[in-house]
């Protein structure tokens, strides 16, 4: 099967935080899709080695932030490269709380706050299917 046509799809870049009371954890993720408008709903994909997918289990609420082409590269060195489990991605980044989530705005296009309905195993990524809550 030839799966050059995969690379032709077009992703935007997304800015994914969430805690479970205890520790703080986010990433950067390409996948964010509108599933509803009515009572709306989105999904997010996110590997299952990354230790975000863990917390976010925990907790079952997120902020996803939508990056735009202005982003401090800071914030993508910290979020696309080091792991929430061993470091505090947060340290020195401006966030704002909502939710008791910390929400990065600073150099965003908007974000979202969201609570998870289902989970979808899809091998080596777990969907979060949630509704918007702000």
């Amino acid at each position: 099967m030839d799966l050059s046509s995969l690379e032709d799809i077009s992703y935007g870049m997304y800015l994914i935080t969430t805690s479970n009371g205890k520790e703080d954890a986010g990433c950067i993720i390409n996948t964010l899709t509108q599933i509803t408008s009515k009572n709306p709903i989105v999904s997010v994909s996110i590997n299952k080695n990354n230790y975000t997918n863990k917390i976010l289990k925990e907790s079952n609420k997120f902020a996803v932030s939508i990056i735009s082409e202005n982003i401090d590269p800071q914030v993508i060195s910290k979020f696309g490269y080091l792991s929430s489990e061993k470091e505090n991605k947060f340290e020195n980044i401006n966030y704002e709380l909502d939710n008791k989530i910390k929400v990065i705005t600073d150099n965003m296009c908007s974000y979202l706050t969201c609570e998870v309905l289902n989970i979808i195993d899809a091998e080596t990524h777990d969907i979060f299917i949630a509704r918007v809550e702000s």
